[in-house]
């Protein structure tokens, strides 16, 4: 058993006092796997990194042109060919690459004809198997930046995948890892083509191809239709949180892949101008001192007649008992509510944008344990003393914010999920269109900063 895990059960057995929200039942046990499971090969060369980059929403590298155009034989094009026939088990379309047209070139013999258009499509299968066949305009408020793109690049697929003649297997190597694809995958061999159900398992697999192809050993992923955050170690569930998240329409909770940098236990909130002006909170601390401390508000006003607001740690903050170091744009990060009875309803679509936590203190000691090196001990200590601490992580630690209406639910079966933010349609409606090529990498959608009121104003 990992010591850190083990440092927390140990806790638990002494009787020890609990922070409130984490009772001793409900300690975590063992986090990470068997060492024979942990993956400890070193850094990879460009082509198969599988290292999670620290920041997947920042503006991408430029990406080099790669040598797409190789030398095809006869044998290596015919199984492109029947690779295009079957694509339809990855939820992509053969009429996409224009089966018509190879076997033309086929037909035609080796030589430039038949190197330049086998060539293309197999760069686009590539593109499609890789990133994903939805273009960025169908993909509202999708805010991942696939590093993908970088990690494989498609005139490297396309030579290995002629150095080997494994034509299937080079374009396997560009897919998805995650489990859930694979789930997805066996029940569309189950669906009818052309039905309601098949076409939505087609946009939740063109999802997982949005995403990285690996999130790494250890992550945060949260389903946002689901209201659910798992903890993960190599792709398996350890502990799983409830969550509430951003009510449809501006508030709605955009979807992002960032990096946890530490925790905050006893946070402080700086109330935001709309709520300090816009609804009369700072004249209203600066007016009434003893409403105001019983609150845990303090007001500064400044020369210019600026007024600040800022809420100290205590369990009527409003973000609660902790919120985790995740600087992004989007002003989006995971916290804790004093409110914990909204966890109990179906609908949690109810905060102005982040993410609340159910279990928050529990959460983030054991992140602190696994990520910063301290013990239950220590954890205990800082979250019981009421200040705010800051706890750095060793080791950033990705977090992905994702939507999908058909997923594996934290029980291991496979499910759909309310659209709660009507974010089907615009995919759906995309695999109807003809494929579109030299398809952008990043949105030019507007970002949303969200002003988040962690207070229960639903």
């Amino acid at each position: 058993m990992n010591k850190s895990a083990l440092s927390l059960l140990l806790l638990a057995s002494t009787g020890l006092a609990l922070p409130a929200g984490l009772d001793a039942q409900e300690m975590p046990t063992n986090l990470l796997p068997d060492p024979q499971e942990t993956d400890q090969t070193g850094d990879d060369d460009a082509v198969t990194s599988s290292a999670v980059p620290v920041d997947m929403t920042s503006q991408p590298v430029v990406q080099k042109f790669d040598p797409v155009v190789q030398q095809w034989s006869l044998a290596n094009a015919r199984t492109l060919a029947a690779v295009i026939e079957g694509i339809g088990s990855e939820g992509l379309m053969p009429a996409d690459y224009d089966l018509p047209g190879l076997r033309a070139a086929i037909a035609a013999g080796p030589g430039a004809q038949l190197n330049e258009e086998a060539s293309r499509r197999f760069v686009w299968l590539v593109e499609d198997m890789r990133d994903g066949r939805t273009p960025m305009d169908a993909r509202k408020q999708w805010f991942v930046m696939d590093p993908d793109a970088d990690r494989y690049r498609s005139g490297a697929v396309l030579k290995q995948a002629l150095t080997d003649g494994d034509i299937a297997g080079a374009l396997q190597s560009v897919a998805p890892l995650h489990p859930d694809y694979e789930a997805l995958r066996t029940e569309l061999a189950k669906a009818q083509p052309g039905s309601k159900r098949y076409k939505l398992i087609q946009a939740n697999m063109d999802r997982w191809r949005w995403l990285p192809r690996d999130l790494g050993g250890q992550y945060l992923i949260t389903n946002v239709p689901e209201y659910q955050l798992r903890l993960t170690v190599n792709d398996k569930i350890m502990r799983t949180y409830r969550t509430i998240v951003g009510a449809p329409g501006r508030t709605a909770t955009p979807q992002l892949a960032e990096s946890v940098e530490g925790v905050i236990l006893n946070p402080t909130w700086t109330v935001p101008q709309s709520i300090v002006k816009g609804e009369g909170l700072g004249a209203r601390v600066l007016a009434n001192p003893s409403w105001a401390a019983a609150r845990g508000y303090k007001a500064t006003k400044g020369a210019n007649g600026y007024i600040t607001v800022v809420q100290g740690p205590g369990p009527g903050n409003s973000l609660g008992r902790m919120k985790l170091d995740m600087p992004n744009r989007h002003a989006i990060f995971f916290h804790d509510t004093p409110s914990r009875n909204l966890f109990s309803q179906a609908n949690r679509a109810l905060s102005h944008g982040c993410v609340r936590t159910e279990r928050a203190t529990e959460l983030a000691l054991t992140l602190a344990i696994l990520q910063a090196g301290l013990t239950a001990d220590e954890g205990v200590e800082m979250l019981s003393s009421g200040e705010y601490t800051r706890v750095a992580f060793n080791k950033k630690m990705p977090a992905y914010i994702t939507y999908f209406t058909m997923a594996t639910n934290i029980d291991g079966k496979l499910a759909t999920f309310n659209d709660i933010y009507e974010r089907d349609e615009p995919v759906l409606a995309a695999f109807q269109a003809p494929r579109k090529a030299n398809r952008s990498r990043v949105t030019d959608e507007e970002i949303i900063e969200i002003v988040d009121d962690p207070r229960d104003v639903v």
